[in-house]
């Protein structure tokens, strides 16, 4: 199903440099195949082929830069079925839910292809006063220069084309590190672009170590650091990166309330999927949930059965919805912290058993706020349970958290659901659905420890491209 090995992609080649770097077979532990690792050395050759490709990469008209986002998109169609099975095999991830992320995939490349040919600038009435009679400026926007891309291990090719496919429609040229747990859709993204006319150096692919990887973010050659990933790992970054501008998305603990006026079978319906697709390994995994007091005991009564239903299993399966952790010692981190939680007095509704990396879908109430399971990033098949019975102390239980991705309200009421986006200290705000919903042309990204700035294809061709102005006197 994965060929034997893979190699990286170095100023837009393949290079089979080693086998240095193992990819499990995330629910077998086995070793799926063997990926070529980058060195030190070889991260700054790319960087050098980045920046002498820039000129050229600039250079390309926008329809051409549309070509190649065309063609990336006519191939990954094509070539659907073996990157769904890539992320079952890499990253776990249930059969059904890879087959989404292919889809967003197609679609985050279309929007850049759409993009590509929409950066526009705009005309500036300067003649706001008698000095300045007879000026008239314009803007254009052009390439920030190379770029440093950073992805996580969750989506593996859907968090990649939120960087890569921006780039690509903006002219900037770029070096990606992919995450090492989960590098083969990366590649085949890179196998995909060298089939196309970008310019010699424009990209490379480089699976690498962390130590490895310092160049990513320091060196000057390189204008901007986009990074999704963890906070702690972030924030570190974001210190290193001296001039140059960053864009982070890292973590959340995404509340998701359901006030007494919600459509109860809706709700759980959506919530079902939005704190247990992929087995919870979401930044906007649904995690705390506030339900009125009104309809708790209905709602947890429903909610409860349908989680212990969820089956879990081989992710290559049609009916596995919970596949496997990213690795045992993630699955025995989420397992500590539920036991942690249920030591401190919270209520264990289902679930809480663990195998290897396989952990049940748990649902607990009554969970201390301080606990970890509540208070941080569970990134994992577990949801916590709470009721309110006043909205607006709802809304400041989901604000007390140190995240701010994005939150779902499930109302029907317009002056609550404005309130909510009013009051809401996240990112976005997600009326009638789950803060797990995201559409890929839209501003995505968070406040406080969630992060710093968008994505969304638009909102990325912004960081990665400056303003330049023109200004015309006539005597």
């Amino acid at each position: 199903m994965l060929k034997e090995s893979y190699p990286y992609y170095l100023a837009n080649e393949p290079v089979f440099a080693n086998q240095d770097l193992e990819v499990t077979n995330k629910y077998s532990g086995e070793v799926a195949t063997r990926v070529a690792k980058a060195d030190a050395a070889t991260i700054d050759k790319a960087i050098a082929a980045a920046e002498n490709a820039q000129k050229a990469m600039t250079a390309m008209a926008p329809y051409q830069r549309k070509a190649v986002l065309d063609h990336c998109v006519k191939r990954f169609t094509e070539r659907a079925d073996e990157l769904a099975k890539a992320l079952c095999i890499e990253a776990g991830k249930p059969i059904k839910d890879a087959k989404g992320e292919v889809g967003r995939l197609i679609d985050t490349f279309r929007i850049a292809s759409e993009e590509s040919v929409r950066i526009n600038g705009e005309v500036i009435n300067l003649r706001i006063s008698e000095r300045t009679d007879g000026y008239q400026g314009m803007t254009k926007k052009v390439p920030i220069g190379p770029c440093s891309f950073i992805s996580p291990f969750n989506f593996p090719l859907n968090l990649a084309a939120h960087k890569v496919a921006p780039a690509i429609a903006a002219g900037c040229t770029f070096v990606l590190k992919p995450a090492s747990r989960t590098p083969i859709g990366a590649l085949i993204i890179g196998e995909v672009l060298a089939e196309t006319d970008l310019p010699k150096g424009a990209f490379s692919i480089l699976p690498c170590s962390r130590d490895g990887a310092d160049l990513f973010t320091t060196d000057e050659r390189l204008k901007l650091l986009s990074f999704t990933g963890s906070p702690d790992v972030g924030w570190a970054l974001k210190a290193k990166a001296g001039k140059k501008p960053v864009v982070l998305e890292l973590g959340g603990n995404a509340a998701c309330i359901v006030d007494e006026d919600a459509d109860l079978k809706d709700a759980i319906d959506r919530i079902i999927v939005g704190a247990y697709y992929q087995s919870g390994q979401s930044c906007i995994s649904v995690q705390r949930l506030l339900v009125h007091k009104n309809i708790y005991d209905d709602f947890k009564q429903q909610y409860v059965k349908r989680v212990a239903e969820l089956v879990s299993g081989d992710p290559l399966k049609e009916d596995t919805f919970i596949g496997p952790m990213i690795a045992e010692s993630e699955a025995e981190r989420l397992d500590n912290w539920i036991q942690a939680a249920v030591k401190a007095g919270a209520n264990l509704l289902c679930g809480g058993k663990r195998k290897g990396a396989m952990l049940e879908a748990t649902v607990l109430e009554n969970v201390p706020a301080d606990a970890d399971v509540n208070a941080e990033e569970a990134f994992g098949p577990v949801s916590v349970l709470s009721s309110f019975d006043d909205y607006d102390t709802a809304l400041v239980e989901a604000n007390n958290s140190r995240y701010g991705l994005q939150a779902g309200v499930f109302t029907r009421d317009l002056y609550k659901a404005q309130k909510a986006w009013d009051v809401l200290e996240v990112g976005g705000v997600i009326i009638g659905d789950v803060p797990s919903w995201r559409v890929d042309n839209m501003p995505y990204g968070g406040v406080k420890d969630s992060g710093l700035g968008r994505e969304g294809i638009r909102y990325a061709i912004e960081d990665m491209t400056e303003t330049r102005l023109l200004v015309i006197r006539t005597p």
